[in-house]
């Protein structure tokens, strides 16, 4: 075995999990789930079977990560944060074939007991705030707060906020990677990096 596992954690045959991963206390792990390298599942951890979870990702502590939710490489999921999988659920009504893919792109953090409503897809290197419910998508580098989650600001990938407006012109640099980023619009790109 390439990864770590706890011996009170379930992983289910046919899982593939990548080296150096670490599967913490009571998690459970389905066999249709695939995992990329350098992944940590916190305590009572969650994973479907129709789920991808990138390389370098950390899943924290209380977090079910329901089928047809896929997570690009360094995606943080922080603790009790929720995902869903179906729009408008009843325990009466079968709604297996109706659950909706969430992608969350490379880099994007996920704040504590934050709330991602299926069907959206949450931009690189965004960052959801602790408790924001997000319902719609996300841009590349932007930063939610609050319910509904309302777009504050725009952060760097270092998880920096930069000095831009939500909306308009403008170029900012992250003070600890020295990384210049450009507002076109409602588009924030890295344009280049200080080494």
């Amino acid at each position: 075995m390439s990864y770590y596992q706890h011996e009170s954690s379930i992983v289910d045959e046919g899982a593939q999990i990548g080296e150096g991963s670490r599967v913490w206390h009571f998690v459970h792990v389905c066999g249709g789930a695939s995992i990329g390298k350098g992944v940590s599942l916190g305590q009572n951890v969650f994973v479907g079977n129709r789920v991808k979870i990138g390389d370098n990702c950390k899943i924290q502590n209380n977090v079910s990560v329901y089928d047809n939710v896929y997570l690009e490489d360094g995606v943080f999921c922080g603790p009790s944060m929720v995902f869903t999988n179906v729009y408008n659920p009843r325990s009466l009504i079968e709604r297996k074939d109706e659950y909706k893919d969430t992608i969350v792109r490379k880099g994007a953090t996920l704040g504590a007991n934050c709330t991602i409503v299926c069907g959206v897809t949450i931009g690189e290197y965004s960052f959801v705030g602790a408790g924001a419910v997000v319902n719609k998508d996300v841009p590349a580098y932007a930063l939610m707060l609050g319910v509904p989650a309302k777009q504050r600001g725009w952060m760097s990938e270092y998880g920096e906020q930069l000095d831009l407006p939500l909306i308009g012109e403008g170029e900012a640099v992250c003070e600890h990677t020295g990384d210049r980023y450009v507002l076109n619009g409602t588009t924030v790109e890295k344009i280049s990096s200080k080494v």
